[in-house]
């Protein structure tokens, strides 16, 4: 629940706040969570993970590497490799941005649907065995480390509230102002001096940023990840997290991943079962 809140209320920053209907928002959960797995898995599991292909020599390298350093160093290391997982899926979202956000409506909707479906395929295609593992997937990722000595259970809690204030902050910014001034009328917007493709696009890779950060916790709650998980029915239950919470509503799209996923996991699982009515 709360790492869907992290993506929730990143997907209402950009459909709710400033009016772009993205869809893309399991492309970049699956840049997060693909990073943060790789990153994190260790040394001593890597034959055990990679038993198809084998893993390219330079990212052992690079593993052995890391757990060379100091302890105080690995300590950090999940927090370290959902940072950089979110770097790479902001950095990927500002290139897309560059000719993505010039379309608007559907459009926007179906080239950020069909950026999210590329990148699952690059991930679990043949040519990645070596560094995803291709079709195969990702297992024995560690789960979440202690956070301020708290049980582990507390970390996706902890940097979930951390994300979320951090995006309530800049919702009421400067920036955040403009953004909801180009939701309500980009015209009027423009005219009052507004950058609106500069400001769209920090819009994008914020948002595409923080879905980074909600996929490197699900990588770590999953334990293991393939590229499956990251389908086009993700994103739609994010968007109904999002529009039953309501658009341009933090609180609303917090509240809403918790009912949605009770609902799923517990309330409505009777439907699951023969139903009978009148016998």
């Amino acid at each position: 629940s709360a790492i869907l809140a992290v993506v929730a209320v990143s997907m209402n920053l950009l459909n709710g706040f400033t009016g772009l209907f993205s869809l893309g928002q399991a492309g970049f959960m699956s840049i997060g969570a693909y990073i943060t797995a790789i990153l994190t898995i260790p040394v001593k599991n890597l034959d055990g993970v990679y038993y198809m292909s084998g893993i390219a020599p330079w990212l052992r390298a690079l593993k052995e590497g890391m757990e060379a350093s100091p302890s105080w160093l690995q300590a950090i290391y999940p927090f370290l490799a959902m940072i950089v997982g979110a770097l790479v899926a902001a950095g990927f979202a500002a290139l897309i941005g560059i000719p993505v956000l010039r379309l608007k409506s559907d459009y926007l909707a179906i080239a950020t649907l069909g950026f999210s479906e590329i990148i699952r395929a690059i991930f679990s295609s043949p040519q990645m065995d070596q560094i995803t593992n291709g079709s195969y997937g990702l297992n024995k990722v560690p789960t979440f480390p202690s956070v301020f000595g708290l049980p582990s259970l507390f970390t996706p809690f902890v940097v979930a509230a951390v994300s979320i204030a951090l995006l309530v902050l800049l919702i009421n910014s400067t920036y955040g102002r403009a953004f909801k001034a180009i939701r309500e009328d980009e015209i009027a917007a423009e005219a009052m001096g507004i950058n609106l493709f500069r400001h769209k696009e920090w819009s994008f890779v914020i948002s595409s940023f923080f879905t980074a950060v909600a996929g490197g916790l699900l990588a770590m709650f999953m334990r293991s990840i393939e590229a499956k998980t990251f389908s086009i029915t993700l994103t739609y239950d994010i968007l109904l997290i999002v529009v039953i919470g309501g658009l341009g509503s933090v609180t609303g799209s917090v509240l809403s991943a918790f009912i949605v996923t009770a609902s799923k996991e517990w309330w409505l699982r009777f439907f699951d079962q023969p139903l009978i009515i009148g016998g």
